[in-house]
């Protein structure tokens, strides 16, 4: 078994949720990206933007892996910045284009 951090835009939401799923159907302990729910992302502040990136963050150091959801080959800024960050910590990085 394997501990992954699911990576990608939130223009994939339904994929990346049936990606996860299909993830831990397969053995896998998925931690997922934190969905905004009461607001869209672009309505936080920037102090509670900035603690759902401090938590991914800690979700990718517990991890043994990331998974980036990649659609169409669209890595955005914030994906990206978790790819070098996983990669700083030797962390594997699992494309979702690899599945």
């Amino acid at each position: 078994m394997k501990i992954i951090t699911v990576c990608g835009s939130l223009k994939f939401k339904n994929k990346i949720m049936q990606i996860t799923e299909q993830m831990t159907l397969q053995g896998n302990c998925m931690l997922s990206i934190i969905y905004p729910t009461i607001q869209t992302i672009h309505t936080y502040n920037k102090a509670d933007k900035d603690l759902f990136g401090d938590m991914h963050k800690e979700r990718i150091r517990l991890s043994d892996a990331i998974l980036v959801v990649n659609i169409d080959n669209y890595i955005g800024e914030s994906t990206q910045s978790e790819i070098e960050f996983a990669q700083s910590l030797g962390k594997e990085v699992i494309y979702f284009t690899d599945l």
